[in-house]
Formats: structure tokens, C-alpha cells, sequence
């Protein structure tokens, strides 16, 4: 899909010069681009590091000024927003920005905005979404709420445009955090620790002394270096599902994700569990909650020896699980 529209966008190829992108994914197909005169800005940690492994220039944050920039709209709107004016500051003087999208990403919204601001130059629809140019003008052309700013949700807490639970503490991490124990482990982790909000109540408990927070959001991890100051927190943009330290922790708390993109997957949660089993001493407890629905039991008892339902709601349920490795199986990290 995304192949196409960029085909149509351009037909001879690369355009010239040093095209900026916004957002591609792994899966993206960007063959009319050039990957040596091709810049992605990417946020994702396991999107960034597959760009890479296929030729890419990829980063978190970009600097320079770019000839044409594309951006891939995010499910966000204000993230999708905050890309189109941060892609098209990064443009020379009179180069050309691209934003392409799918219907259910909000394209045609985002269109709509933008023919209310400035003439747009071409459109291609095809495979349910659009693409579209506009040459800008000069100046500060786009609307000043447009641009990402850090928005404060909770005292000492702020979150940016696109991040999980943007908007406020999450439900889920609020119950898990009722229901830990008094005193915690020594050294700890938060596996997909978002912009931090766990990981800060973690701090509050007598006996810790470090916390390792693990996001593949760089934003959401950018916001959690704002949210906390405390000494003994550590910040790793990764893979949570990846990432490995070089001695176990015993102890672990998480809110694993259960989307990719729109879609729900509870491999994820699954693939997080291994990852814990494999990070925690023998002795280590692992804290989490899950959605009720998910049909997680089955495999944390794969990978612990213990497991209980310590809490829960009509909507969640949490988990304290011990003997990590001494379940039905101990499952290798993925190849």
C-alpha cells in the first residue's frame, strides 16, 4: 500500500537531494528512495533498529535541512500534527513536504486542515489512503498548537503527542501499583516503563536501589527523563523484549502493550514474559497486570514456578510470579 502511493508520488525514483522521512516502519516498502540520500526519523526502538539492519540512515532525533521531507502519518493526531511541523522546519527554502497516510490513520482530516492553510499541489489516492504535497511558504505557516510541547497530566508528570496513556496515569499501571508489596526488591525493572509513571511510585518504596526503565518509545522515554530526577533511575531505549543486562534483577514490574498498530496481539505480552523470566535471578518476583481477557496464565506458568492473582477489577488483573526458569519451559530470546 504504502509502496504504491509512493510510486505515484514518485515515478522517476529518488527525487534528488537528501530526502527526510518521518515515521516509516520496518515494513515499509521505500524503494523509490535511495537509502544513501534517505534520513528516517524514527522513534520506535525495534522500527529503528530493523531500518537500520536494511541500509538505512535512521534516528530518534534529526538535525539538518532536507530538499523534500515525507512524513507517515501516526495513529495520533496531535503526534501527526507535531510531525508536519517539525518535518517542514527541517526544509530548505522551497523544498517540498509530502505527508501520506491511511483513512484510518486520519488522512483525509489531515488533508482537509491543510487545504485550510495553504494550496495543496498534488494528490494521489490509492490502496484506502493518500498522499499529498505542499510547498511552503516561508515563515511560521502552520498553527502554533500544531507544535509538540511536553502537556502536564498529573503533578510532576508530563507525557508528549502520541505517547501510551498521553492523556493521563493509566488505569491499569494505577492498580498495579496499589497492589505491590510495601517493601521492593533492590534492583528492579519497569519492562515498557512508557513516560515513567510506574517506575516513579517504585522509588517510593523502601529497599530500592536502582530502577531500570526500558521503553521503545523514545518520546515516552524522553518524558520520563522530565518526570524523574531520582539518581538510582536508569533510562534504556530498546526492545523490551530484547534487552538483557549484565547480571538478573530480582525484581520487575510491568504494563505490557498488547497492540501492534490497531491490531490487538497478545504475543506481545507473551514475548515480554519471557524476556522477565529471562532478567529475573531464581529467587526474583515479577509484578504485572494484563487486561482480563488476556490468557496470560498459562504463560507465565511456563516460565515460573509460582504464579498468583494478587488483584484485579472487572477490567484487569495482576500477576506476582517467582521461579523464574523453573516453569514448564524456559523460552529462549528471539532469533
Amino acid at each position: 500500500m504504502t509502496a504504491s502511493r509512493l510510486q505515484l508520488a514518485f515515478p522517476d525514483g529518488h527525487p534528488g537531494g537528501e530526502v527526510l522521512v518521518f515515521g516509516a516502519g520496518s515494513a515499509d516498502d521505500l524503494s523509490p528512495l535511495d537509502p544513501g540520500r534517505t534520513v528516517i526519523r524514527q522513534g520506535m526502538f525495534p522500527d529503528y533498529s530493523a531500518l537500520v539492519d536494511r541500509g538505512y540512515k535512521a534516528a530518534p532525533e534529526i538535525e539538518g535541512q532536507f530538499g523534500t521531507a515525507i512524513v507517515f502519518l501516526p495513529r495520533s493526531k496531535p503526534a501527526a500534527r507535531a510531525d508536519i511541523v517539525s518535518a517542514a522546519a527541517r526544509l530548505q527554502p522551497g523544498g517540498v513536504l509530502w505527508v501520506n497516510g491511511q483513512k484510518t490513520d486520519g488522512i483525509d482530516a489531515i488533508l482537509k486542515e491543510m487545504r485550510g492553510i495553504h494550496a495543496i499541489d498534488e494528490v494521489h489516492s490509492k490502496a484506502h489512503g493518500k498522499i499529498f504535497r505542499v510547498t511552503p511558504p516561508g515563515g511560521n505557516w502552520l498553527p502554533a498548537e500544531w507544535e509538540s510541547r511536553s502537556t502536564m497530566i498529573a503533578p510532576g508528570f508530563v507525557t508528549r503527542p502520541g505517547v501510551f496513556s498521553a492523556d493521563g496515569i493509566d488505569p491499569g499501571s494505577a492498580l498495579l501499583a496499589r497492589c505491590l508489596p510495601e517493601r521492593l526488591p533492590t534492583r528492579l525493572i519497569d519492562l515498557g516503563a512508557a513516560w515513567g509513571w510506574l517506575a516513579a511510585q517504585t522509588l517510593k518504596h523502601p529497599g530500592v536501589e536502582v530502577v531500570h526503565l526500558v521503553e521503545a518509545s523514545y518520546p515516552a522515554l524522553e518524558s520520563a527523563r522530565e518526570n524523574i530526577s531520582d539518581s538510582r533511575a536508569r533510562f534504556h531505549w530498546a526492545d523490551a523484549r530484547d534487552f538483557r543486562l549484565p547480571e538478573p534483577v530480582n525484581g520487575i514490574v510491568m504494563n505490557p502493550p498488547f497492540h501492534e498498530g490497531r491490531a490487538a496481539s497478545p504475543v506481545l505480552g507473551t514475548e515480554f514474559i519471557a524476556a522477565a523470566a529471562q532478567l529475573l535471578t531464581g529467587a526474583g518476583r515479577l509484578w504485572m497486570v494484563a487486561n482480563r481477557h488476556l490468557p496470560y496464565e498459562t504463560v507465565l506458568r511456563g516460565h515460573f514456578a509460582k504464579v498468583t492473582e494478587i488483584g484485579g477489577d472487572n477490567r484487569y488483573k495482576v500477576f506476582e510470579a517467582s521461579g523464574a526458569g523453573r516453569g514448564g519451559h524456559r523460552q529462549r530470546g528471539r532469533q
